[in-house]
């Protein structure tokens, strides 16, 4: 390594390290105003059932890492499913163009284009300091960082290296595993790539899951391919309950996520409303000691004078009582 490099690097890891500390201090002092002045940490696990939430909940909200995790603390949740977006913005992501409507001009196109290679590059060649950074913070503040999802990961298109980087911002946040839709050509493409990082993918699903999807081919491209089950989702798509499923599969599930839902396609509902046996998932989970985690999606409306941190915290509420 000669000099240069040397020094790059050096300052890379003194930002890094400066970030982490700057951010520790921040949350630090927030989990201690919200407890009175006594260093407490959030602790959502169970009777050894880990409870956490995907970060999109709180898409109604601002959405900074930091908002993110100041809402968990006050959820009291301890592990989180953290959405790409606001991870790669902490570590700096270059802005994009953004969704346009209607036709583009030629002018817009090109800046789309540039703005896309911008952080095409970005992403080639960033440092990991800031994700660890980001582990760090949150670390400390007791929230551990158990799956990132990036959805367009291993989509037709995506170079090798870009694949890497997701698979290298997993690491360096402490997640074992990354979330995408579910896709079987993507699964031919990461399962390879996955079992070399020893990451895992848990592919997501909407009501177009059936009971035998996973009977066929999509999880025997690699042992590091995976489900993450949306089981109000399939409630709502089979009007059948997902527990068969959660047994037949239990070994390849890297999470589960709970929402309630109607049959027939039906609304999301607050839990213990719907037809979803959120209770019985989480029984059968911390009977069978399975240690897949298990985190709520918000999705049903907020009520008028409450908002999406309340709601989780209800959610949060109903699992622990759940499982008693």
């Amino acid at each position: 390594m000669n000099e240069q490099s040397e020094t790059t690097v050096s300052r890379r890891g003194f930002m890094g390290s400066a970030a982490a500390l700057a951010a520790s201090t921040m949350m630090s002092r927030y989990v201690l105003a919200g407890s009175g002045g006594r260093a407490t940490k959030p602790n959502s696990n169970f009777n050894g059932v880990q409870i956490g939430a995907i970060t999109y909940s709180w898409r109604s909200m601002p959405g900074s890492a930091e908002d993110i995790l100041k809402y968990a603390v006050q959820c009291g949740i301890s592990s989180l499913e953290l959405m790409g977006d606001p991870a790669e913005k902490f570590a700096g992501l270059p802005a994009g163009a953004g969704r346009r409507r209607g036709r583009m001009t030629a002018e817009q196109q090109r800046d789309q284009r540039q703005r896309r290679q911008e952080q095409l590059d970005w992403r080639l060649s960033v440092s990991m300091d800031k994700y660890r950074a980001l582990r760090k913070m949150y670390n400390d503040a007791g929230v551990n960082i158990h799956i990132v999802k990036f959805g367009s990961i291993g989509n037709q298109g995506m170079t090798d290296g870009e694949i890497d980087y997701y698979f290298n911002v997993a690491k360096a946040l402490g997640a074992r595993g990354i979330t995408r839709e579910l896709s079987e050509e993507a699964a031919k493409r990461l399962g390879p790539i996955a079992d070399r990082h020893k990451i895992m993918i848990g592919f997501h699903n909407h009501t177009q899951l059936r009971p035998t999807t996973y009977d066929g081919p999509i999880l025997s491209y690699g042992k590091y391919l995976g489900i993450n089950l949306d089981t109000g989702h399939y409630v709502a798509g089979t009007n059948e309950s997902p527990i068969p499923l959660i047994r037949k599969h239990h070994d390849r599930i890297l999470s589960l996520h709970l929402k309630d839902r109607k049959v027939n396609n039906g609304p999301n509902m607050p839990f213990g409303q719907g037809d979803t046996p959120v209770a019985l998932i989480l029984q059968l989970v911390k009977r069978e000691k399975w240690t897949f985690p298990c985190d709520i999606e918000l999705e049903y409306r907020v009520p008028q004078g409450s908002d999406a941190v309340a709601e989780v915290a209800k959610c949060v509420k109903f699992c622990k009582e759940s499982l008693a």
